[in-house]
């Protein structure tokens, strides 16, 4: 009679994106809990959310392959060109999921928000603004003469930054003023 090679795989190869999409959901739902528990904004939310979306799409890709019985070695050697071309190309590899690892960390951990008036204590410059924007590669500030800093989230998390209150930029402003 008709032999019905590769039903198992076929079979496994429809379960395995349904239990992606369950993680995925789950996941998701736990991050904006936690968002809304923590009052921290939804485009940072929307943006973890969405690192959750590749994550669980990269293990769907992983299960396929290994109920496929493609070989994890060959995988590696993949993967491993595809991103020594990445690194190559970019030449800042480290740097960029450097910055990506800091954002989600300062999502979790970060003691400031969009709007608060923070001071980055650098070696050379004290940066000073508001936050307008966390993103998952920098943080954009706007100083009080309406310049807009972009600042990398893995340096952030290096340096000392200050919440200051309100005010505190227009003292600032009004001391070099005089200072002039």
């Amino acid at each position: 009679m008709f032999e019905k090679p590769y039903v198992l795989e076929s079979v496994l190869t429809l379960v395995i994106p349904f239990f992606g999409l369950i993680l995925k959901t789950i996941l998701a739902s736990i991050v904006h809990r936690y968002s809304r528990n923590n009052d921290k904004l939804l485009p940072r939310t929307l943006l973890i959310v969405k690192l959750i979306k590749y994550s669980t799409f990269s293990l769907v890709l992983l299960g396929w392959f290994l109920v496929w019985g493609v070989n994890i070695k060959d995988v590696g050697v993949v993967v491993s060109s595809v991103f020594a071309v990445i690194g190559i190309a970019f030449f800042a590899q480290w740097s960029i999921l450097s910055n990506i690892t800091s954002g989600v960390i300062m999502f979790f951990t970060f003691p400031y928000k969009i709007g608060d008036l923070i001071m980055i204590h650098d070696k050379e410059y004290d940066y000073q603004g508001v936050i307008e924007e966390i993103r998952a590669f920098h943080i954009v500030l706007k100083t009080n003469n309406h310049q807009i800093i972009t600042y990398p989230n893995s340096l952030l998390l290096q340096k000392g930054v200050s919440i200051l209150p309100p005010t505190e930029i227009q003292k600032s402003e009004s001391d070099r003023s005089q200072q002039n």
